[in-house]
């Protein structure tokens, strides 16, 4: 880690010691694959005749890939199957990026330094499919207790049912939660949810 990296680590350490379980965020924040997905959502979106700004990747952070789908159909007025369309998303994302995936070190270790010390959980809105390959890739498979993904709650971010759950699965209250994310809906669902949050695209 350079130096930059190794102070927002100590930070983070710092902001979540006193917290019982850590649940993570994935895509851009222990992976720094948001370029990726972007890429792969763009590349689908040409396939649909649909000329997608990237920026509203950045703005749905952290939604499952069929109500960011959904939203392209709203703000474009196109119509297409929605599930089709995130299938075919997540595979132009496994074939051509996904190994490519480099981990957010200073995020990534401070769940390895908290391996067997603190109840680890990952909260994403990804499909579990995609997410175990990128968690594999990063280096921290078998590193956490709980992986709860799109389709686990009927509402995905920025509902707080996700992150309830995931405290639930690891037999914690929310109060006693740290959550690491990078988006707002993310943030939205962990206060909705009454957890402790950082933001760690802001530090």
């Amino acid at each position: 880690m350079n130096e930059l990296d190794l102070a927002k680590y100590k930070r983070l350490m710092k902001l979540s010691s006193s917290s019982k379980a850590l649940l993570f965020d994935v895509d851009g924040t222990l992976a720094n694959n948001i370029w990726a997905h972007k890429a792969a959502y763009v590349e689908t979106a040409a396939e649909y005749g649909v000329q997608l700004d990237d920026d509203l990747i950045d703005e749905t952070a952290g939604w499952p890939t069929v109500a960011v789908a959904q939203e392209i159909t709203r703000r474009y007025q196109v119509e297409f199957d929605i599930q089709q369309f995130s299938k075919r998303k997540s595979a132009v994302f496994i074939e051509k990026y996904i190994h490519e995936t480099q981990p957010i070190d200073f995020v990534r270790q401070v769940l390895l330094d908290n391996v067997g010390i603190k109840k680890i959980g990952v909260v994403s809105g990804g499909t579990r499919s995609t997410l175990n390959i990128t968690l594999d890739v990063i280096g921290v498979s078998g590193k956490y207790e709980v992986l709860v993904c799109a389709g686990d709650t009927e509402k995905g971010k920025p509902s707080p049912d996700p992150f309830l759950l995931c405290a639930r699965l690891l037999d914690t209250s929310p109060e006693d939660c740290f959550v690491f994310e990078d988006g707002d809906p993310g943030v939205a669902g962990a206060v909705a949810a009454g957890m402790s949050w950082v933001r760690i695209d802001q530090l």
